[in-house]
């Protein structure tokens, strides 16, 4: 056996036959698939192991497991790796032998004599462990000579002298994040762990997800911040697990290896994939991450989950509330400066902060009627903080003006699934990649924004399953397609069209499933008669044979499964995107079944929580329309206010929101944990309107661009501060559990809407939040929400507690939870999904002499939304610390500048400058910029042109022209918030 092996053998006999042998003379039976080894871990009977980890398939190259083996009563002259050996009927097994113990003990010394004698970066140095198991003394064998340590990683510390070639971390990266970053270079003695071409690794193509430093059984890869602490002057205090560990391992270990106080297990703060991870805490710090077997992630992470922690001690943590003082009027243009923006405040205590926010809020709702408040909630927040903020807006506020950033990302999506399928979740988990045959992605980049998403995608392709990847610029997933489709920046629907064409014109329809579980496919069918592949290739630029070739796949396959992100929604068209997507899925019956389905992705951590909790202006918790007389009723009625206190008419959307401040209507609001001023479009115009309130009443962690234009902001709970519940893009709600204590004056969430509240006459004591422990709060208000929302009704806060992790639907309490939906019937009034015809419409703006490139949005790996959390977190502002450009080299020539090199993006609206980086996967005519650079924020650029269904800007294109060099007049503070690249590339 070698490196090179990608699964351990099953156990023989017939499919899925059990087989019974004897191990150390016990009769065992094996299941089927299992290994020696894996028996002999159930059966509670240790075996030393290195290069076999939980998950990851076995290579057999440590030999620290072996074991003899007899079969039909003779033993076998080798002894056997018992992670690669697969039992038989009859055999004979001994782990314990003289044999087997020698050979054992005689691997870990050598293994031993070539380690570092002083301590290694990690908490379980399973050389030492089974070594002090084995009775292994010091080494007698000299060592070898050894690699130098490689610091050349943010991240990540390298330290291949502690390295026993085991290939975990190999293995962890081929075949789990399938990155293919690490390989095994040389022969023989020379041979050694390599990055790419055995470059330095912060050099190398890794995307610093952490994934071979938690298979490491050594430190020999470990995280730098850990690597660092041991540096430090050593502290010997050893707890728990670890004082066994310890115990065991050499003296200088002991005294050296920083050792966390305790382990909280919660879930990752960042995008929507939800992953399950610990927190290891010393000093009221997190000491390092792992990942954790949770449903959508099982161990792995992505290098925001692993190593973006740290945000939550940085030094502008707001600790203290603060007063806008009077000298100090609203500067938009300062927004992005911190220290000018720090200067505009003095702090107060938190008794004239809460008078000042509630007061004048209730001022102007008394002055002006209840149209004149405004709130934007947060995704980043749990469910319980969105259910109480969007109830505080309607019971307090008086009107449903209560949005979040839902309306900036998956608005359309949601209006569409409504509007067709009647639920606006996914159909099927992100994992049920594993089942289809063939998987579309579309208008995302599940690499970037969902990592750990995509290594369930890049693992079915190589079990076999195609990917068709449609999206104008190649990322790296397009190295895994089958066929990638680069249409034309806008032309989405008519190559969608042109695809139904093809299903329509063919007969490629589930005739069946079409005339059974839906309505309105003769409309369909005529309307996208026209859309023919020939005809539409010159407006999408995908020839037609490819659009045919494609079309056919997804219908004829028996599973086809279709994800999109914000590349399909923002637009002003993006609500017939997604129609056309659920029209292909509903014409193929490509949905109620595994591998199916409609999974648009969700961005933040708990967008879908969120929006499901009614933190939206038209829908209620469970998206009940507040149109809905009998849905009114309910909730007045739960609420305890006559219904009408709660209006039938929609409130204000984000976009909608700062218009009406321009009209004069909205004076006042109420802002937690979102930053409009850096995610709207228009900024500029976003920042101005802000700044033209009455009163803006902040609730953060840091004094973002938003905040640095309020009245009174208040310091709110980070994410390892609290405790709550998150639903991830799944629909599997989650618990996330408090680990860090709250700095200096800083306040729990729920403790600050409920004292808010009170301003407007609402008692909300009964809810039991303090000002720094809201868990049993958490608990009451969600119990609150289970009463109301079906969706959810079987998870008790109890049952979340001790399950911590369930999927919706979930009707009863021992209902398991629904992962695939939709397989009888669709939740619509006659049962059936709906076909709604899609024309074809151009974007808001299109490229001229003027202004001849397509802006395109999103983000990059290493930071996420407007950058407030991963930009203050020391690896990933050190792996990518300033503001690109992602342009084609050939239109960087045709500019006349070169990669690396200063560039000013113009719009109709505004203008940013920043970094070139030579892209090839961003086409010609366009330029890819990200949304997290607060001095260069793109969206100063952007188009707030809305799609008429769902409210949602065009985020994802306008036209913009590019020039080398800066402006001769350059923004406040640009020289100074901006360097040379520390980390360039060209």
């Amino acid at each position: 056996m070698n490196a090179a092996t990608t699964a351990a053998p099953a156990a023989e006999g017939a499919p899925g036959a059990e087989v019974e042998f004897t191990l150390d003379g016990r009769r065992v039976t094996a299941r089927a698939g299992e290994s020696i080894l894996q028996v002999a871990r159930r059966a509670g009977i240790e075996i030393p192991h290195l290069c076999w980890a939980e998950g990851l398939p076995a290579a057999g190259n440590c030999r620290a497991c072996v074991v003899e083996v007899e079969v039909d009563g003779r033993t076998e002259r080798t002894l056997a790796a018992s992670c690669c050996r697969a039992p038989t009927p009859g055999m004979v097994v001994a782990s314990a032998s003289d044999r087997a113990r020698r050979s054992q003990r005689m691997v870990l010394e050598l293994l031993q004599s070539d380690l570092p004698p002083e301590a290694r970066p990690t908490r379980r140095d399973e050389v030492a462990q089974w070594a002090g198991w084995l009775g292994v003394a010091r080494p007698r064998f000299a060592p070898r000579a050894q690699p130098a340590p490689d610091r050349s990683h943010p991240a990540i510390a390298v330290r291949l002298d502690a390295c026993i070639q085991c290939t975990r971390c190999l293995r962890a990266c081929r075949d789990l994040q399938v990155n293919d970053v690490i390989g095994l270079a040389w022969r023989g003695e020379h041979a050694r762990i390599v990055f790419d071409q055995d470059d330095p690794m912060g050099a190398s193509s890794c995307v610093g997800c952490g994934e071979c430093v938690q298979a490491c059984p050594t430190g020999a890869l470990a995280p730098a911040s850990l690597a660092a602490a041991m540096a430090a002057p050593a502290e010997t205090a050893v707890q728990g697990d670890v004082q066994a560990e310890a115990q065991q391992a050499p003296p200088a270990a002991q005294a050296a290896r920083p050792a966390p106080e305790r382990s909280v297990d919660t879930v990752c703060p960042y995008c929507g994939v939800g992953c399950a991870l610990t927190l290891h805490v010393r000093d009221d710090r997190v000491l390092y991450v792992e990942g954790r077997d949770g449903p959508a992630n099982r161990g792995r992470l992505c290098v925001k989950g692993r190593y973006g922690f740290d945000y939550a001690r940085h030094p502008q943590r707001l600790t203290v509330p603060l007063v806008r003082r009077d000298d100090a009027p609203k500067d938009p243009a300062l927004a992005a400066d911190p220290a000018a923006a720090r200067a505009a405040f003095r702090e107060a205590s938190w008794d004239e902060a809460l008078a000042r926010a509630g007061g004048a809020l209730r001022r102007l709702r008394d002055a002006h009627g209840p149209q004149a408040l405004a709130g934007f909630g947060s995704a980043k927040g749990s469910n319980e903080e969105a259910y109480l903020f969007q109830k505080l807006v309607r019971l307090g506020f008086g009107s449903h003006n209560v949005d979040h950033c839902t309306r900036l990302c998956h608005a359309s999506s949601v209006a569409a699934l409504l509007e067709g399928i009647g639920s606006g979740a996914v159909s099927n988990p992100v994992r049920d990649v594993e089942h289809a045959e063939l998987i579309v992605v579309i208008g995302a980049n599940p690499v970037v924004n969902h990592p750990v998403a995509a290594t369930w995608i890049k693992n079915a392709v190589r079990r076999g399953t195609r990917l068709v990847l449609i999206d104008p610029r190649t990322s790296a997933l397009a190295r895994h397609a089958t066929h990638h489709l680069a249409f034309r920046p806008g032309s989405d629907v008519a190559l969608l069209n042109a695809m139904l064409h093809v299903i329509v014109a063919e007969g490629l329809a589930d005739a069946r499933f079409v005339a059974d579980r839906t309505s309105g496919y003769d409309a369909l069918a005529a309307k996208v008669a026209a859309y023919s592949p020939e005809a539409m290739a010159p407006v999408t630029g995908i020839a037609a044979d490819t659009v045919r070739e494609v079309a056919r796949l997804y219908a004829r396959s028996g599973a086809s499964m279709i994800l999109w992100g914000m590349g399909v929604s923002q637009h002003v068209h993006g609500t017939d995107n997604a129609r056309c997507l659920i029209a292909l899925a509903l014409a193929s019956g490509q949905i109620g079944r595994p591998g199916t389905g409609l999974h648009p992705l969700r961005g933040q951590n708990n967008v879908q929580g969120a929006s499901d909790a009614g933190l939206i202006p038209m829908m209620y918790p469970d998206y009940r329309r507040v149109g809905d007389a009998q849905a009114r009723a309910r909730f007045a009625a739960a609420w305890g206010v006559p219904e009408s206190t709660l209006p039938l008419t929609p409130g204000l959307t984000v976009v909608e929101t700062i218009a009406a401040i321009d009209r004069g209507q909205v004076r006042g609001m109420l802002i937690m944990g979102e930053n409009p001023a850096m995610s709207d479009p228009d900024a500029d115009h976003a920042r101005a309107a802000l700044a033209r309130l009455d009163a803006l009443v902040v609730q953060d962690i840091f004094l973002t661009e938003t905040a640095a234009l309020a009245d009174v902001v208040l310091p709110a709970s980070a994410f390892p501060e609290k405790t709550g519940s998150f639903t991830n893009t799944d629909r599997l709600v989650q618990l996330g559990r408090r680990a860090l204590a709250l700095p200096g004056q800083a306040r729990q969430d729920l403790w600050c809407l409920v004292q808010i509240a009170r301003a407007f006459d609402l008692d909300w004591s009964h809810y039991g939040a303090t000002p720094t422990d809201c868990d049993a709060a958490a608990g009451a208000v969600f119990d609150e929400m289970r009463a109301l929302m079906p969706s959810i009704a079987g998870m008790s806060w109890a049952r979340l507690q001790r399950e911590g992790a369930i999927t919706y639907p979930c009707a009863s309490d021992d209902d398991p939870g629904q992962a695939i939906v939709f397989g009888d019937r669709f939740p619509t009034a006659d049962g059936r999904g709906r076909f709604v015809p899609a024309d074809v419409l151009p974007p808001d703006e299109q490229p001229d002499a003027d202004y001849p490139l397509v802006l395109l949005t999103g983000r990059q790996l290493e930071h996420w939304h407007t950058g407030s959390m991963t930009r203050r977190s020391a690896a990933l502002d050190a792996i990518e610390p300033e503001p690109v450009a992602l342009v084609h080299p050939l239109e960087l020539a045709r500019h006349g500048v070169e990669p690396g090199a200063v560039v000013t993006l113009r719009s109709r609206r505004g203008e940013v400058s920043l970094y070139a980086r030579a892209d090839e996967g961003t086409p010609e005519g366009a330029v890819f910029v990200a949304f997290c650079w607060a001095e260069a924020a793109i969206n100063r650029l952007t188009n707030p042109a809305l799609d008429p269904v769902a409210r949602i800007p065009e985020l994802k294109y306008c036209a913009v022209r590019m020039q080398a060099g800066r402006p001769t007049q350059t923004a406040a503070g640009f020289e100074e918030r901006i360097s040379r690249p520390r980390n360039p590339r060209p």
